[in-house]
Parts: C-alpha cells; sequence; structure tokens
C-alpha cells in the first residue's frame, strides 16, 4: 500500500466524521447523510471535485422538483420513489450526472420515511448536501502539483529514450539482426503513459494558472517515441552494412548522449545535416544490397531530422 492511498483514505475518514460533527451541532436530522455526501464529493482532483459538485448541485435540485411531483401525485408510497428514480436516472444519465443518483437519491428517502416533504424537512436535507459537498471542496483544495513526481517519471521516459538510442547505435554496427530486440521500446510505453497520468492529475490540480508544459513535454516524447520505433523496424530491415552505417552509428551515439530535457538540439541538428551533405559526397554503391541499405541509412537521418525538430520545437515553444 502506498502513501497516497493512506493520505486519502485519511483524508476521506477524517473529512466525513467533520461533516457528520458539523451536521449533528446544527441538530440537523440524518445527519450521518452529511459524511457520506462528503465521501461521494472527494475526486482524485480540484477539477473533478468542482464539477462533481456543480453536476451534483444541479441534480439535487432536480431530484426535488420530480420528488415534489411524484410524491403530490401518488403520494409517499413505493410506486411514487420508483418512478422518481426512473425519471431521475434518465435526467441524470442524459445530461452524464450519473455520479449524483446515488447520493441524492439517498436523501430523497428522507422524505419517503418521514411522509413528507415540509419546508423544514426540505431545508434540512439542503443543508446536509451543503455541508457534505462543501467539506468536500475544502479538503480536496490542499492538493498540489506533484512536481517531484513528475520529474522522475519523465526521467525515466528519457532513460528509456536515451537507452533506445544506444542500443540502436550498436544494433547498426551488428550484421545479424535477428538479435536486434530493444526491450526498452516496450518498457518506454509504460513510461510514457504513466508519466501522461501524473502530468493529467497535476493539470486537473491548478484551477486558476494553467501550465500545460508537462502534458506538452510527455506529448513530445511520445511523437519521439513513434519515430523510434520506425527507426527500429527499418535498422532490422537492412541487410548489409556499408560504410556509411557506422557513420549513422555514431550519430546516434552522439544524439543518445547530449539527450536531456534542456538540449535545444542545434548542435545535433547541425553535425546532422553536415552527415547529410557528407553521404551524398560519397561513391554511388556498386550493388543492389548497398544501394537499398544505403537508401535505407539515409532515410534514417530523415526520421532522426524530424526526431530532432520535434525537440526543438517543443524548446522554442517552452522558452518565454
Amino acid at each position: 500500500m502506498n502513501k497516497d492511498t493512506i493520505i486519502k483514505s485519511l483524508k476521506i475518514s477524517v473529512a466525513a466524521v467533520l461533516s457528520i460533527a458539523i451536521a449533528g451541532e446544527l441538530g440537523l436530522r440524518y445527519s450521518a447523510t452529511a459524511g457520506i455526501i462528503t465521501v461521494l464529493s472527494i475526486q482524485n482532483t480540484k477539477k473533478e471535485t468542482i464539477k462533481s459538485a456543480r453536476n451534483r448541485t444541479l441534480a439535487f435540485v432536480c431530484a426535488l422538483l420530480i420528488a415534489r411531483l411524484l410524491f403530490g401525485i401518488l403520494g409517499f408510497t413505493l410506486p411514487a420513489f420508483a418512478g422518481y428514480l426512473f425519471l431521475f436516472a434518465l435526467l441524470c444519465f442524459y445530461a452524464d450526472w450519473g455520479e449524483a443518483i446515488a447520493m441524492d437519491s439517498v436523501l430523497i428517502t428522507h422524505f419517503l420515511t418521514e411522509r413528507t416533504m415540509s419546508a423544514a424537512l426540505v431545508a434540512n436535507e439542503a443543508a446536509l448536501f451543503l455541508i457534505g459537498t462543501t467539506v468536500g471542496i475544502l479538503v480536496n483544495l490542499h492538493l498540489r502539483r506533484r512536481k517531484d513526481e513528475f520529474k522522475r517519471l519523465s526521467d525515466e521516459v528519457d532513460t528509456r529514450i536515451k537507452d533506445t538510442l544506444s542500443q540502436m547505435s550498436c544494433f547498426l554496427g551488428t550484421e545479424d539482426k535477428d538479435s536486434c530486440r530493444p526491450a526498452d521500446l516496450l518498457s518506454l510505453q509504460k513510461a510514457l503513459r504513466t508519466a501522461k497520468a501524473c502530468a493529467l492529475t497535476n493539470y486537473n490540480n491548478a484551477l486558476f494558472k494553467k501550465d500545460t508544459y508537462e502534458i506538452d513535454y510527455i506529448e513530445m516524447r511520445r511523437q519521439q517515441s513513434l519515430l523510434l520505433y520506425e527507426i527500429y523496424e527499418n535498422i532490422r530491415s537492412i541487410s548489409c552494412l556499408p560504410k556509411e552505417a557506422m557513420e549513422v552509428s555514431e550519430l546516434l551515439a552522439r544524439i543518445e548522449q547530449g539527450y536531456h530535457r534542456d538540449n535545444t538540439v542545434e548542435g545535433l541538428l547541425k553535425d546532422l545535416n553536415l552527415l547529410l551533405l557528407d553521404l551524398k559526397d560519397h561513391e554511388l554503391p556498386i550493388s543492389r544490397e548497398e544501394f537499398e541499405a544505403r537508401a535505407i541509412l539515409f532515410y534514417i537521418l530523415k526520421q532522426l531530422h524530424r526526431l530532432l525538430l520535434i525537440k526543438r520545437e517543443f524548446i522554442l515553444n517552452h522558452s518565454s
């Protein structure tokens, strides 16, 4: 069990007890319901909490109106409550308020139990709803962006990419391509998913000052990972090793060595362009296999160019 799970469990229990205590001190009936409302109001992010509170407030008003209509026509009976649930559930599913069905319906059962919708009881239920929801919101307002967590996860992504570049550099110098299986490509996808989830959570925990840096960073690395997979497939398709393969291999090694989040890649782009110019001056291939291999190497260089441009565009977009 990790630290976040323990903290969230503690937060839920303390908040629920606080809501019940407040409702009890105010002399409200069914005070325990306030605690349940608080539990259901606590979400993973500030954005989700605010959105949930808004939806449940609108749904609660609608629930009161539907209950008043059905109980007024059919009395405080089970058929009336069944009709209420049917209409309220339809409305919630249509309006995407699904999370409000259970919570608001618990409050409506109090009218069924008391067999009245007097102004005093309606005010009691509204107070329970307000206390439970407000405490849930206040508890979640302390949530902060997990910058250290994102740094750790994004560093893992970068490490996986660096390892993949290093492996590909070695693969280019290997005749037997059957052994070219960069395991880091698979673990890279998992690392990207985990880091993206953290970035989205951090973004949704910032209510006012929105910063897309973390989301954009992971998206940039995701695009690069797709290119790396294509490059890997192209390396595997090379059937012979012309001398140009070692030059491309050395470039891959330089990209791996200079791979970090703040690198503007200007120097690497210059090296790549110089290599492209140098390859154009080489003698023409003398065999079909060499021609095909050099064509693939040239295409790999174009892919590496795109890989570096993706990073440069990211740096330029976030340089201010």
